[in-house]
């Protein structure tokens, strides 16, 4: 049964509550109380109300059910990669992207006395993006479903010989003690999420900005299918910031493309671009449109 750890519980019913009394300002989240993407969810809409998930499926349902207005979820991470498999987790949604947000990561070690600790248990992201700090301390990894939820964890388990890597706020949260405090191993260790929501946004309202669109493509099981692809956007001057293939069913013989580009459909050279993409694909299907939140290039 999928449930967050006692300490939780209660901050979790209480944001359940306050998002269910105001579903449109409602912005669900994977993780507990004091999870990143808690944080990015206060960060990208200061006046929304977080609605804690325990899944990614979770915090999507809750936006196609009208429970939240709108989803953040993390897509990928400067350190450690992807995060959310989105280029799945989207389309099986019929929701949209309608804006993105990048946060500062930063990773406390906490626990219920001051170590040494035996193991320490975080998301597989963050025990990824500290593996050198575990390392040297020989302090075993062990996955837990998010970051919060395993400071939680730790207070319900009382052991004081296991530690949490969660961000600062949890230590406050759930009450236990911050050892180190930005145990990440890469000082600029930051994360990339989306945000989405039943509409798309209409490109023309991003008129004289800089704006990304998101979509994914399956090209045509012939040589140089992927090269020919890529060629419209480059004789368009198209810029695409983010390529990465995933397998479409076990055949291994149809690879699929998530594609990020800087612009939007109405712009004459994406417009030629996108024209030309379907000629040399099998399928592009429109993940959204939305504005940059950080320059490319």
């Amino acid at each position: 049964m999928q449930s967050f750890p006692a300490p939780a519980l209660d901050l979790v019913e209480k944001m359940r509550a306050a998002a269910a009394a105001d579903p449109a300002r409602a912005v669900a989240f994977q993780g507990a109380p004091g999870a990143n993407s808690h944080r990015a969810a206060l960060e990208y809409a200061p006046e929304c109300l977080p609605l804690p998930c325990f899944s990614f499926e979770d915090a999507l349902d809750a936006v196609k059910n009208g429970a939240a207005g709108a989803a953040i979820i993390p897509i990928e991470n400067s350190q450690h990669g992807r995060v959310a498999d989105i280029h799945f987790l989207l389309p099986e949604s019929g929701l949209s992207i309608v804006g993105e947000h990048f946060l500062a990561i930063h990773h406390a070690l906490m626990g219920l006395g001051l170590g040494p600790f035996q193991a320490a248990y975080s998301h597989p992201q963050a025990l990824g993006q500290s593996r050198h700090f575990l390392r040297e301390r020989g302090i075993v990894p062990m996955a837990y479903a998010d970051t919060a939820g395993a400071a939680a964890f730790v207070k319900e388990a009382g052991d004081p010989s296991i530690a949490a890597i969660a961000p600062a706020i949890a230590a406050d949260l759930y009450g236990l003690s911050i050892v180190a405090d930005r145990v990440e191993d890469a000082a600029d260790n930051t994360t990339r999420f989306v945000v989405l929501a039943q509409q798309p946004l209409d490109p023309a309202t991003l008129a004289g900005e800089e704006a990304i669109t998101t979509f994914i493509f399956e090209v045509n099981n012939v040589p140089a299918a992927l090269y020919k692809a890529l060629g419209c956007f480059a004789t368009n001057g198209v810029n695409m910031t983010k390529l990465e293939s995933y397998q479409k069913g076990a055949s291994f013989a149809a690879t699929m493309f998530y594609c990020d580009i800087v612009g939007a459909p109405g712009e004459p050279g994406v417009d030629r671009a996108l024209e030309e993409l379907a000629f040399h694909a099998k399928e592009v299907r429109m993940l959204g449109t939305y504005r940059s939140a950080r320059k490319r290039g």
